[in-house]
């Protein structure tokens, strides 16, 4: 594709950290997201059974 970004050649240390990176980010967003009681803290049958309902949901939505 014209003008678009679609691949970068690097090498893998430098790959590595910039992985470790993100997921020092997205951790400390989840400390915040749990801090601010913006997360839920439910089993794995509850985490399935609400995925079932939101499928259901989106279903009977036409999504």
């Amino acid at each position: 594709m014209r003008g678009k970004d679609r691949f970068v050649v690097m090498d893998v240390a430098p790959y590595h950290c910039l992985r470790e990176c993100e997921l020092e980010a997205a951790l400390a967003q989840s400390k915040t997201d749990v801090a601010a009681d913006r997360a839920l803290k439910e089993t794995a049958v509850e985490h399935m059974a609400r995925m079932e309902r939101l499928l259901v949901q989106d279903a009977g939505a036409g999504i």
